[in-house]
């Protein structure tokens, strides 16, 4: 069996797997990337995710930026509606003293320019398709049998280190018997792209109903990404519609806003849950991204805490490999540990708690938030602060990011 050596492995080739990677260019370690699916096949996800005021900082720190931003849409407003509710809350830029609020990015351009980055990279090798058969821990390394299609003969590779992005599922997690805590919504989200009657102006728009929230975000092409939670039967029926019902219902939720929808894609269905890794290392092995932690959708920040990851966890080890120390024992992985799994709590609760709040017709709770949307409405301080916890800016900057 051949045998390759690499200082650390990074198993999952999605956006988050490749930004760690990224991150790792010219650090000096030796990386591989290994992932399932062939390039092709993972770049083509029809999905649009809200990128934060710091993930784009950490990618322009990297050196994507340049390819990504001319393809993606920023915001230049959020508004904030609940229901049937007369009043809307509106951030602007300068609410945070910032030329923009944030962006709405494609997984095809995220995923092809930190793709495009790798190719230039002599100290990363990515494997891509490649099957992950057994994973060895031992105590100053760890030996990763994997198959690859174009081979009869699997493939071992000793690592001192491995990181398991690959996904919420993550067999890496379940292999080493780390256990999670959380839970499943009552809820499932519906996602569509569709091209509005009226231009959306760089909008985005979190509109909360009785059943759930709905994200309607404004893509660099004139159209939208829209994100519907509502319960799990809700769900399918809506999915099921004729396109022509569901974009009635889609039309009368959004208030109008942006006046006779088109329907451009297929209608995906997905349940939604918070999960927790109770332990986001253990021998030799570091968790990132979805299979770290899950959260609900309502803010846009999944995506969001699994870049700050990479990029917490890369300047970790790069400091790490620099003072000569071993970069995959307890002592350096309990820094990310420590430094990530506080803050991506705070995020957890706080879409736990948007979500709990928003989604009920109970009388005393829906005066309470509409109290709440007209105090953050009125007072610059709250809008503030909100603001700096949705964009990323209000825990520990990563220094990839500090530049800005």
């Amino acid at each position: 069996m051949p045998q390759l050596d690499y200082d650390l492995a990074i198993v999952g080739g999605g956006i988050i797997g490749n930004t760690l990677a990224v991150a790792l260019q010219n650090s000096g370690l030796r990386v591989v990337s290994i992932e399932s699916q062939a390039q092709s096949i993972s770049i083509a996800k029809s999905r649009a995710y809200v990128l934060s005021m710091l993930s784009g900082q950490i990618f322009e720190g990297l050196g994507v930026w340049e390819e990504v931003l001319p393809q993606i849409a920023q915001f230049s407003q959020i508004q904030i509606s609940d229901a049937d509710y007369a009043g809307v809350v509106k951030m602007y830029p300068q609410d945070l003293g910032r030329s923009t609020l944030g962006y709405a990015a494609s997984h095809e351009v995220l995923l092809t320019a930190l793709q495009n980055k790798l190719r230039s990279a002599a100290n990363i090798t990515v494997m891509c398709p490649a099957q992950v058969v057994e994973v060895k821990y031992t105590p100053t390394g760890a030996e990763i049998t994997i198959q690859t299609p174009d081979t009869e003969t699997p493939t071992k590779i000793r690592t001192s280190l491995v990181i398991a992005a690959d996904g919420a599922k993550s067999s890496l997690r379940e292999r080493a018997g780390i256990a999670t805590a959380g839970w499943n919504y009552w809820q499932s989200c519906i996602t569509a792209t569709v091209t509005p009657a009226q231009p959306h102006q760089n909008v985005a728009y979190e509109r909360f109903w009785y059943a759930g929230p709905i994200g309607v975000l404004p893509l660099a092409d004139g159209r939208c990404q829209v994100v519907w939670t509502v319960p799990h039967q809700q769900a399918e029926e809506l999915r099921d519609l004729p396109e022509s019902e569901f974009l009635a219902r889609l039309e009368h939720c959004t208030g109008g806003l942006l006046g006779k929808l088109e329907l451009d894609s297929q209608r995906w269905l997905f349940p939604v849950k918070l999960m927790q890794s109770k332990n986001y290392i253990a021998d030799r092995l570091a968790l990132i991204g979805d299979a770290a932690h899950c959260c609900h959708p309502v803010a846009g920040q999944g995506m969001n805490l699994g870049i700050r990851d990479a990029a917490a966890l890369a300047e970790i080890l790069v400091a790490a490999h620099q003072s000569g120390e071993d970069i995959g024992s307890k002592a350096v992985l309990q820094k990310y540990a420590n430094w990530r799994k506080p803050e991506n709590w705070v995020i957890l609760a706080f879409t736990d708690f948007l979500d709990r709040m928003f989604s009920t017709s109970l009388l005393p709770i829906v005066i309470i938030r509409r109290f709440g949307l007209f105090l953050l409405d009125r007072i610059p301080g709250f809008k503030y602060l909100a603001l700096r916890l949705m964009t990323g800016l209000a825990g520990k900057i990563p220094q990839v990011a500090k530049f800005n």
